[in-house]
């Protein structure tokens, strides 16, 4: 048997604990909340990365893509612009 007290256990972490600068907890998340939407919604705005919201968009886009395509396969058959300005003779 020792006569030592009883360790005391450590304080439970609730949303009230100061973690860090003086922050409390829900601060803290809040604050990296934040942060990570900025960084989202500044990604987003930079690559233009927007999800097409209905079936008519997204037909629409195939389309364009298609067409693009068409057009870009067509513009290889054609010949450079020096073989089509020589003048004969």
């Amino acid at each position: 048997a020792t006569t030592e007290p009883p360790k005391k256990k450590p304080d439970p972490v609730t949303s009230e604990t100061v973690v860090i600068w003086g922050l409390r907890l829900w601060q803290v998340i809040g604050i990296f909340a934040i942060f990570v939407l900025a960084v989202i919604i500044t990604l987003c705005c930079i690559f233009k990365c927007r999800i097409p919201r209905t079936k008519k968009e997204i037909e629409a886009r195939y389309a364009q893509r298609q067409a693009a395509k068409t057009y870009a396969d067509k513009l290889e058959t054609v010949p450079p612009l020096n073989e089509l300005t020589e003048i004969p003779g």
